[in-house]
């Protein structure tokens, strides 16, 4: 396993007010609408989620990354779990033209209004579950999806991650090193339901058997 960083800078670009998700609107409401995983929280108010989430080419950076780290050719296929709208890997697609996506996403939403140029091989599904013969990937990915599961089903979802993919895993997952940063994650998230320290997550990693790459995001 590697400590790698693909996200971090594009995610340490975006501003957040940590004090207003809880002093000015009913964190509690806002968190169990988020949680449905529809139009509230990919495109409707910024208080359940993205605040509309677009397509704006900021993925494209992340994919030439990857791309080069891993040493990805025509051919190769990738497998996103928790694609949401799957921009990443249409990125991916213009990276490589003849390379190979797969997306899954529990959001009904997110996949019936993803990228038009790959919404044909995405598909409505659980991390716990999924449904591709073992070994089939030559790359896995899981961004911010993790934390939305609970300990037992994190522990399935990395095994399924470790179990389709044949070369190369990746997760990012959202992390804290002191108290400010715990609670800015605890103030800014609306659907965490597991979140560790870094070191808590890498004993988790080899409980469950995930030999993968891995990147923290940090709310600082």
């Amino acid at each position: 396993m590697t400590n790698v960083n693909f996200v971090t800078q594009l995610h340490s670009n975006t501003k957040r007010d940590y004090l207003k998700r809880v002093t000015e609107y009913d964190k509690a409401e806002c968190a169990a609408i988020a949680k449905k995983f529809g139009q509230d929280y990919w495109d409707g108010d910024r208080r359940y989620g993205y605040g509309g989430y677009r397509y704006d080419g900021r993925w494209l950076s992340v994919a030439e990354a990857m791309v080069k780290y891993y040493g990805l050719k025509p051919g190769d296929k990738i497998l996103d779990v928790g694609c949401g709208k799957g921009y990443l890997l249409y990125e991916f697609t213009r990276v490589i033209p003849q390379i190979q996506v797969c997306g899954i996403d529990i959001s009904q939403y997110g996949i019936e209004h993803a990228k038009e140029e790959i919404k044909p091989f995405l598909q409505v599904g659980n991390a716990t579950d999924l449904p591709y013969a073992d070994q089939s990937f030559d790359l896995v990915i899981s961004l911010t999806t993790l934390h939305n599961l609970y300990n037992y089903d994190l522990y399935k979802a990395l095994q399924e991650i470790e179990r389709v993919g044949k070369n190369h895993k990746y997760v990012l997952v959202e992390s804290y090193r002191n108290e400010q940063e715990r609670v800015n994650l605890l103030y800014w998230q609306l659907t965490c339901e597991t979140f560790y320290t870094p070191q808590e997550w890498e004993w988790f990693f080899q409980q469950a058997g995930y030999s993968g790459d891995y990147e923290y995001i940090y709310f600082e």
